[in-house]
């Protein structure tokens, strides 16, 4: 059977619209495909909820959340264990959504925070507050969104002459990478040792320990600008087909580009600032969903809902297959992102010699 053409793909489904501003093109397959990650994610926070050290039943979980569970439940369901989970939806939908933008953006699988060195930058910052001013807590949170919006500043100003190109934005990308790694390297060893083992686990990317103070940024940030790509969705559907293309139906395209990337930019600061630079669900949860989906477009609410299950499933897997030790959840995502990378090099090759 012959591929439709992109554009005629682009038509199919239902526009739903909210008031006279905000319209939203849904398709039959997307839609269902939603739900689905939706009722899984259910499935894995009851999961996560209910299993432990200290297991907790279904009803009782129900109960604490209403408010009528008993005291220790109340502090391993609320205190522990709630503020995990939604820390872990909430940064995995915050890097779905930026590694969908990054990917439009650039129009590269490759297109993403790990790659370009945007999570290299935060690490950057973070680092610098660790082991230069010897601080800690929000001072770190606030040093890797610093380094992260550097990082994004400088390569955008590197790669703009002559306009935003996807391909120039990689290349200035993984240059800029590769320098911030190298100062990373360096800050490491020569720190002491106690300081450089502290910062190590930081820059893994872990949800040990997280609490509302870490979820909360995260949830207002998603809350204003995910509204503000929706309302940009029609213009970010189109420049996939180009910028030719997207230039001849009317679109800014530079101006998307800008406003797409300012925005992947602070979602990919924000989920830094939470849980550290946790690495390779930004690349693959965009692809997971567009394959899934087979929609269009940026594909921004499965993208993130993909991210949201990616990181539950990591950080349960690395609670639960070596316990009572428990890994930071970068490492699982790390070891899986690795090879999901190297199957994603080699149909690119693939593709090349086709």
């Amino acid at each position: 059977m012959p591929r439709q053409p992109v554009a005629d793909r682009a038509r199919r489904g239902r526009t739903v619209r909210a008031g006279s501003v905000l319209s939203v093109r849904v398709e039959g397959r997307t839609l269902t495909v939603c739900l689905g990650l939706l009722v899984a994610l259910l499935a894995l926070v009851s999961v996560s909820l209910t299993t432990g050290d200290y297991p907790v039943t279904v009803p009782d979980v129900l109960r604490t959340l209403v408010g009528r569970g008993e005291r220790a439940d109340e502090f391993i369901v609320l205190g522990l264990r709630l503020p995990r989970v939604v820390t872990g939806l909430l940064v995995g939908c915050a890097l779905g959504v930026a590694g969908a933008v990054f990917q439009l953006v650039t129009r590269n699988p490759l297109g993403s925070p790990d790659v370009i060195g945007f999570t290299s930058g935060a690490v950057t910052g973070a680092l610098v507050v660790l082991l230069v001013l010897r601080s800690g807590g929000w001072a770190t949170s606030f040093g890797a969104l610093a380094g992260g919006g550097v990082t994004a500043l400088l390569v955008f100003l590197l790669s703009t002459r002559g306009g935003v190109q996807g391909y120039r934005l990689i290349l200035v990308g993984i240059g800029v990478s590769a320098v911030l790694q190298a100062a990373n390297s360096y800050l490491l060893t020569r720190s002491r040792v106690e300081d450089a083992q502290q910062a190590q686990v930081w820059i893994t990317g872990s949800l040990n320990g997280r609490g509302w103070e870490q979820a909360t940024p995260v949830a207002i940030g998603l809350a204003v600008l995910l509204p503000v790509l929706l309302l940009a969705g029609r213009s970010l559907t189109l420049l996939d087909l180009g910028d030719d293309a997207a230039r001849a139906l009317g679109v800014h395209v530079d101006r998307t580009r800008v406003l797409a990337l300012v925005v992947g930019t602070a979602l990919t600061a924000l989920a830094a600032m939470a849980a550290g630079p946790i690495a390779f669900v930004a690349l693959a949860a965009p692809q997971v969903a567009r394959r899934l989906t087979g929609a269009v477009g940026p594909g921004l609410v499965a993208a993130g809902l993909t991210g949201a299950l990616l990181l539950l499933v990591s950080d349960f897997a690395a609670q639960r297959l070596f316990a009572p030790t428990q890994l930071p959840v970068g490492v699982m995502t790390g070891a899986v992102g690795g090879l999901y990378l190297a199957h994603l090099l080699v149909a690119q090759w693939r593709r090349g010699r086709g």
